[in-house]
């Protein structure tokens, strides 16, 4: 079963171990180490939940990604690529699920060399038509969801997602977490069919200052899109799910 648990990314400078190794160590015996980071379980007692909730002011504008912050998705994702592969190719789908790694089109053009660009395509939107079967597979982060729910009531919280809108809005109705948002971002297309920085594209459209939002994001790539968009790293909280 996955543990969820909140860091600091020392890649970007937050927590250098060379000078804070000590310090982690006096705040919880639950620190570990891995080869990128530090990080510690994140209960609502502990010494870097209040520290992070502790950078929170009443001005504070809220970014909370989705899938693998607020919302775990990999288990349904995998299982509606199942569908849609055996659906397209008549097949056994002959990949097992693995927790550590995520199911996606370019991965499964890797495993399935074979497959044609059309064939590809056929079941990525297959996967998206069939992926309301397998809501039931998908698990809040309760660390994370309880920080959007005691916040929604008196800060600004906003969906940032590189999901697309129909699955995004299906997730969100199925666990109840659509009401506590003030605005919905999700994933849009440049004129050459780029995929947006979900960060800039929030920023400019809400017209707000970088210096106001606290960015919760679990993937290295977005969190150097947070920074592009100008969001101080000190502001970003790694949501790491191991």
């Amino acid at each position: 079963m996955k543990t969820h648990q909140t860091t600091f990314p020392q890649d970007f400078g937050i927590r250098q171990i060379s000078k804070q190794q000590n310090k982690l160590k006096r705040i919880s015996p639950t620190v570990k180490k891995n080869r990128f980071m530090f990080y510690t379980e994140v209960q609502p007692t502990d010494f870097l939940y209040i520290e992070m909730i502790s950078k929170i002011k009443t001005d504070s504008v809220l970014f909370f990604d989705m899938d693998g912050t607020l919302i775990d998705t990999d288990y349904a994702n995998y299982l509606s690529y199942k569908k849609a592969f055996e659906l397209v190719k008549g097949t056994e789908f002959n990949i097992n699920y693995d927790p550590t790694q995520r199911l996606t089109r370019s991965l499964l053009e890797t495993v399935f060399s074979n497959l044609t660009e059309e064939e590809l395509g056929m079941i990525v939107a297959e996967k998206e038509r069939c992926y309301n079967d397998f809501l039931p597979e998908t698990k809040l982060y309760k660390e994370t969801v309880e920080i959007l729910k005691k916040y929604c009531k008196t800060n600004r919280t906003v969906l940032v997602t590189n999901c697309r809108k129909d699955r995004a809005l299906a997730l969100l109705n199925y666990h109840g977490l659509t009401d506590m948002f003030s605005n919905l971002f999700f994933r849009q297309f440049g004129s050459n069919n780029e995929v947006i920085n979900k960060f800039k594209n929030s920023i400019l459209n809400l017209g707000i200052s970088q210096e106001l939002i606290i960015a919760f994001e679990n993937e290295e790539f977005e969190i150097a899109e947070a920074m592009k968009a100008g969001i101080s790293i000190e502001k970003i909280i790694k949501i790491i799910n191991p």
